[in-house]
């Protein structure tokens, strides 16, 4: 493994290489840590140079399981941690239950991080470990970002962040790595798809994750069903939109039968955090 290392930081952009060596630097200082793991492509990246840096026996992650996970990631979660012999525990996020969570503010984010971080602390101090690791990067920056908040104020560590890496070149490096999530969609939790101001309900969700699933099968590079009351909107890359309205009949079935009365396209297609243009000029 590490012959493949070196051979690969020869071949490297130089600037990639500089930003790796220093992710690496970061971590040693950090000296052992748990990771804050969804099974995407940013924790994963930051898991497995973790486990390079550290060693297995100095890093663990956990995932946290609620209604607002989309499915599947428990699995990918789960299947990769297994895959790098990495200690991997599991929690319940009861966010569901939060009453200020469920009344869906913009601040959203931030009561759910805060629960959670909270939680994560707690098994910390148990593990015996020096912090906890979140995977957000550069590109984090430039979005609304509450939960951004809490990361601050309960002293959580971002170090891909901290080394520079967007998220373009976090693929870059996954793929020279070999990990399987290189090419992963983003993803984002399920209460994402609901306006701001819309109470988040479990059967909301549901029919979020139902319509989701059932156009997984088309093979979209990126998919949200938004969640408008009886209406679904459905975004796609552009490049992808030709497809969904040459299966328009059975993309419309298969909302529908999630719960949706009516079902539509956006023409401006997909782009992660579209509800929060909502907040523009607030």
């Amino acid at each position: 493994m590490m012959e493949h290392t070196n051979t690969m930081m020869v071949m490297m952009d130089p600037v990639l290489e500089h930003k790796l060596l220093g992710l690496r630097r970061i971590l040693q200082d950090m000296r052992s840590i748990l990771v804050a793991f969804s099974g995407g492509v940013d924790s994963t990246f930051l898991l497995k140079c973790a486990v390079d840096t550290l060693g297995v026996e100095r890093v663990a992650a956990a995932t946290a399981v609620s209604e607002t996970m989309p499915p599947g990631d428990l699995d990918a979660a789960m299947s990769i941690a297994k895959g790098l012999g990495v200690r991997h525990i599991v929690f319940t996020s009861p966010e569901i239950e939060n009453a200020e969570f469920v009344a869906n503010t913009p601040e959203r984010c931030y009561i759910c991080k805060k629960g959670r971080y909270a939680r994560l602390l707690e098994l910390k101090e148990k593990l015996g470990l020096d912090y906890i690791a979140d995977g957000s990067n550069k590109d984090d920056e430039a979005d609304y970002r509450p939960g951004e908040k809490a990361i601050r104020e309960l002293g959580i560590r971002c170090p891909l962040r901290e080394a520079g890496l967007f998220k373009a070149e976090i693929r870059e490096l996954s793929r020279e790595m070999g990990l399987p999530t290189w090419d992963s969609p983003s993803s984002a939790c399920l209460a994402t798809r609901l306006p701001y101001g819309e109470h988040i309900t479990k059967d909301k969700l549901r029919m979020v994750r139902d319509a989701e699933a059932a156009l997984h099968c088309f093979g979209f590079t990126q998919l949200r069903v938004r969640h408008h009351g009886d209406l679904a909107r459905i975004e796609v890359p552009e490049t992808e939109m030709a497809d969904v309205l040459k299966y328009r009949a059975d993309v419309v079935e298969r909302v529908k039968k999630a719960g949706f009365t009516f079902v539509a396209l956006d023409l401006e297609g997909f782009r992660s955090g579209s509800m929060n243009e909502a907040l523009r000029g607030r």
